[in-house]
């Protein structure tokens, strides 16, 4: 899909980190030159109900790390960092994402909580912090959510869709997880899909984000239709690419594009394709949507 230049994506984070690991040392006083170190594996994510909150399936690929407010650095996982205080300190741990899927625009996940402990650093040891859970922030809401796992589905198929999205059967090897997930199928003869949200949402005075799982063979086109007065427009976002056959998770911002058209107060999610020519076979397959905000 859209992880092209992954070799130079992964070489931009590490000078990154380095060059954050180099500032935040240069705020460090006193004479220690050792450091301890810390070591993280990885970072999941629990969901208190899901009724609210939906699934616990996540791609948190980073840990942002700070030590007594001072930033240490950026670290994918995972990851053992070198930290230059000793003794008892606050470690504070925001977990990080690709922001819409790429590499080079990696994130701390602004909807979840930072993880925070009390450390004794101890010069040239490691001390493992192991598996870490991230939770959503208290104030996070969820505007919409989509499983397909109830009777009803929440998105609706345009008058110029040729073919409807499906549940997948009961105990089908395609589904994600829980009973079932969204599935669309396109051949030479019904070669266009689009559907979008039944409800229309309000534009917050926070971040939006779609979180969504997905797996396909075909390109898959994402975006907003931005309802302002009189008029709608339709904005695409971004065009998610074959995943390989493999499911994947991508956490989407829709903040810059809701937050571009004076007066715009409402906004649908909408899912758009055709088939990619000589594509056989073409099926999408999609799971866990869910509009992540604040609380105005």
């Amino acid at each position: 899909m859209i992880f092209r230049k992954a070799l130079l994506s992964k070489i931009s984070f590490l000078s990154v980190s380095i060059l954050l690991i180099l500032v935040s040392c240069e705020k460090f006083k006193g004479d220690q030159t050792i450091p301890a170190y810390l070591h993280i594996d990885s970072i999941t994510l629990s969901t208190d109900d899901y009724a609210i909150q939906g699934s616990a399936s996540h791609n948190i690929t980073d840990a942002w790390v700070y030590v007594d407010d001072d930033l240490v650095g950026a670290f994918e996982l995972p990851a053992t960092l070198p930290v230059l205080k000793e003794g008892n300190h606050t470690v504070t741990i925001y977990a990080g994402i690709k922001k819409n899927g790429i590499a080079t625009t990696r994130a701390n996940y602004p909807f979840f909580e930072p993880i925070v402990q009390t450390l004794n650093l101890v010069p040239d040891s490691t001390l493992s912090m192991g598996l870490l859970t991230a939770i959503y922030e208290p104030e996070t809401d969820f505007p919409w959510r989509e499983d397909f796992d109830d009777d009803a589905i929440s998105l609706d198929t345009t008058s110029r869709s040729m073919v409807n999205i499906e549940p997948t059967p009961v105990g089908s090897p395609l589904t994600f997880e829980g009973q079932h997930s969204g599935e669309v199928n396109l051949d030479s003869a019904n070669d266009f899909f689009e559907c979008a949200t039944h409800l229309k949402y309000s534009i917050p005075f926070a971040p939006v984000y779609l979180e969504m799982n997905f797996r396909t063979t075909n390109r898959l086109t994402i975006g907003v239709y931005v309802y302002s007065g009189f008029y709608v427009y339709e904005v695409p976002i971004m065009t998610l690419f074959s995943s390989d056959d493999v499911w994947k998770k991508i956490y989407i911002d829709l903040s810059t594009t809701l937050n571009s058209y004076y007066g715009a107060t409402f906004f649908r999610v909408y899912f758009g394709t055709f088939k990619e020519e000589g594509n056989e076979p073409t099926r999408i397959l999609l799971d866990n949507f869910k509009l992540v905000t604040r609380e105005s």
